[in-house]
Parts: structure tokens; sequence; C-alpha cells
């Protein structure tokens, strides 16, 4: 049970899942078998976000960083995608939840690139939340990415260097026409973003938990939930209060 007020549900949520491999290591058990478990805290969260009304769920499931993990654990990985697309996709449509994949996407397998079609195609026409997958995502790729592309456009003659603004470089990013996150989570005890939506969490508010992403469901969301909702979000203002006391 929870106490959440539900007009305080934020619109958009971002979760960096971590701590899969220790927990299956405290088990004795590989970090695949940690990886299968946290499918299941996905599940679990994608409904409870679903069902509060939750508009976007941003999921860091591979980072760029990640291509130096050992080939077995790699392949893994690429293995619960390929069961996340042909199993979970159906009950996503059925959801009315709609897959956006942010990344890069040039160095991909065409394999892996085509289940991340797969995926944003299969869902595209769906009007309820929309899931966002990170795969093979780094922010400061991304944010690279994006002013290049408005370089190239200015050494172009289409862009004059002072349309480069904070604007410009947010449309072209792998998250241009989303919200910034509210909230970002993050599990397994661990107090740093890691390279994850470094320009979107400007005034993203920041809550950890020591639960290993496995541990982590819906009684756990709600409660990161609950945090949220006792934070007084200013966006470099003053509170009301404080303007008050202050003039």
């Amino acid at each position: 049970m929870t106490n959440l007020d539900l007009s305080t549900i934020p619109e958009h949520v971002a979760i960096i899942m971590d701590g899969n491999g220790r927990w299956a290591n405290q088990r004795g058990m590989p970090r695949a078998y940690g990886h299968r478990q946290g499918m299941e805290s996905l599940h679990a969260v994608v409904r409870a976000a679903g069902d509060l009304g939750i508009r976007y769920l941003t999921l860091f499931a591979f980072s760029s960083e990640n291509w130096r993990r050992p080939e077995t654990e790699i392949s893994g990985l690429f293995g619960l995608l390929k069961t996340f697309v042909q199993r979970d996709l159906a009950e996503l449509r059925s959801r009315n939840v709609r897959v956006r994949v942010i990344g890069e996407r040039g160095n991909l397998k065409n394999d892996i690139l085509k289940l991340l079609i797969e995926a944003e195609e299969g869902t595209a026409t769906n009007t309820g939340m929309t899931l966002v997958i990170a795969f093979n995502y780094g922010a400061r790729d991304e944010m690279t990415r994006a002013v290049s592309a408005l370089m190239r456009d200015v050494q172009a003659g289409l862009l004059p260097m002072s349309a480069i603004t904070p604007e410009a470089i947010s449309a072209r990013l792998d998250t241009a026409g989303m919200p910034d996150p509210d909230l970002i989570i993050r599990t397994s005890g661990e107090e740093r973003l890691s390279n994850f939506l470094l320009w979107q969490a400007a005034y993203s508010e920041l809550v950890f938990v020591p639960e290993y992403w496995p541990d982590f469901g819906r009684e756990n969301f709600l409660a990161a939930l609950e945090r949220y909702a006792t934070r007084n979000r200013r966006f470099g203002g003053l509170a009301p209060a404080a303007a008050v006391v202050g003039s």
C-alpha cells in the first residue's frame, strides 16, 4: 500500500538499473542470472509506471561503455533484448505503450539494429506511455553528435553561429521532443549519473536507493515516487516562503 498523491506523479522518470551482477555474485550465481532476474523488475516497473499515468519512462539498458564487459555477458544481454522484443512486445502493444530507442546506432550489428527497429515500429501507433530504451547510449557521445550536427549546418551556411543555443542543442539530442526527466532513480547504492542524460538532468531530482535492481519492484518504485513528491523544485528560483521572507 502507498499514500502516494497521484497529483505529484512526475511526467518523466528515468532509471539507472544497476546492480544485476553484484546481486548474482552474492548468491553465487553468474552475472547473466542477475540480468535475467532484472528483467522481472523491468516488467514490474513498466507496468506500475503505466498504471500511474507516467508519460515517459526511460531505462538505461546498455551504455556505450558496456562494450568493455566480457563477450559472454554482452551476448547474454543481447539475448535478453531478443527475448524482450519477441515475448514482451505483444504486452506493450496491448498496454498502449510506445517504445523509443535512444543511443548511437551507427556501430550496431544488423541483427541488433533490426530488433530495435522492430520494437519501435511495432508500437509506433500507440498513444500511451513512451518507454524509452537507452541502448548503446552515452551522454557525452550524444552531446558530441548534437553539437557536430549543428556545426555542419553552420558550415553549410544553413545556420548562423548565433543559432547555437541550448534549445538548438536539445532539439538535436536523441531525446528531442521529449520533456527532460523530472526524476532520475539509481539502484544499488551508487550515487552518480555515469554518463546518463547529463544534459537533460540539469534540473532533475535524483533518488538513490540501496536495493540492487533485481530487488527493485513496484513498492520500491512507489517509495521513490513518494520521496520525489516531498521535493521542492525551484529550477534556480526561490521557494514561495523564501521569497516572502527575503523580500
